[in-house]
């Protein structure tokens, strides 16, 4: 394929939705993106509650009944997994989406994702929803979507937590939305590890984890989330050509996300000239075209 791709955010908020009239640009809903290619399945990046208003776009224009895609699941924390059931296409019989994530010793990811949405927790299970629902374990590595190759690869959070990165009508989108250095002892919280920039590697956008500011991160490093300098580093090591900033804190109001993107603009100003740098919000869509073209920037 070629031509290129749309990205679109539905819900860039991480750890809980939120609402208030500071977060209006930028939105309280958690993590959902959406890839369109032409002639291709849409690939959505995790089911937070940005899936919701991703369904009510998909009814007024009249695409619900029949909707079939893939969902890479990063891993299974609540702002990613809760939007499932109020996705309004998997009410019709005629849709089907297709769950990868990854793989837990708890269980399978269908058995897992079972616990979480059944009775006493929620009323229904995926079982119980009109639409095709399924579930297939993802362990590091490549394998195809269509005409799309995803390559899966672990990352450091609190729990078993997969980024992904994206080939698909010659462009490349890697999504890592949870990513904590803090988790490791191993390594200084400066350190990328090297399946990170691989996964990273050369990719015409990113869409990395950017919670903290460097103030905050101290009493936080254990949470398993960046600050907005770590996710520039990741993003010049890899040699990425735009960074979106994403999982933007709940208490971070429309100002603060504001200064997060002036100031990752600035440290990546200091060793890349090149590379694009812009906070995530609800709404908007970003048009790739290959070679590094990001075109349609809009709300």
């Amino acid at each position: 394929m070629s031509g290129g791709i749309a990205v679109t955010f539905h819900g860039v908020r991480g750890s809980t939705p939120c609402d208030e009239p500071g977060l209006a640009r930028y939105g309280g809903n958690t993590s959902c993106v959406v890839i369109d290619a032409p002639d291709h399945d849409p690939i959505v990046l995790d089911l937070g509650t940005g899936l919701r208003s991703y369904g009510a776009e998909l009814v007024a224009a009249g695409r619900a009944d029949g909707w079939r895609g893939d969902v890479l699941l990063s891993h299974m924390h609540w702002d990613h997994v809760q939007g499932l059931p109020f996705f309004t296409p998997l009410h019709h019989a005629a849709s089907a989406i297709a769950v990868h994530g990854p793989v837990h010793p708890e269980g399978s990811l269908a058995e897992v994702f079972e616990r979480f949405m059944g009775p006493p927790f929620f009323p229904i299970r995926p079982g119980d929803l009109p639409a095709s629902v399924t579930f297939h374990d993802v362990e590091p590595g490549p394998f195809a979507l269509g005409d799309a190759k995803v390559t899966a690869a672990r990352v450091r959070h609190t729990g078993p937590t997969l980024g992904f990165r994206v080939e698909l009508a010659d462009t490349v989108v890697v999504y890592v939305p949870d990513h904590g250095p803090g988790c490791s002892t191993e390594h200084p919280d400066d350190h990328v590890p090297g399946e990170v920039v691989d996964l990273c590697a050369g990719a015409d956008l990113l869409i990395h984890d950017a919670q903290h500011t460097v103030e905050e991160y101290p009493a936080k490093r254990h949470w398993g989330h960046s600050t907005v300098d770590y996710a520039v580093e990741v993003a010049r090591r890899s040699g990425v050509r735009a960074l979106a900033l994403f999982h933007h804190d709940p208490t971070h109001c429309d100002a603060s996300v504001d200064r997060n993107e002036a100031h990752a603009r600035s440290i990546a100003a200091r060793d890349d000239a090149q590379l694009v740098v812009l906070a995530a919000r609800e709404g908007l869509r970003l048009d790739l075209t290959p070679h590094g073209g990001i075109h349609g920037l809009r709300r």
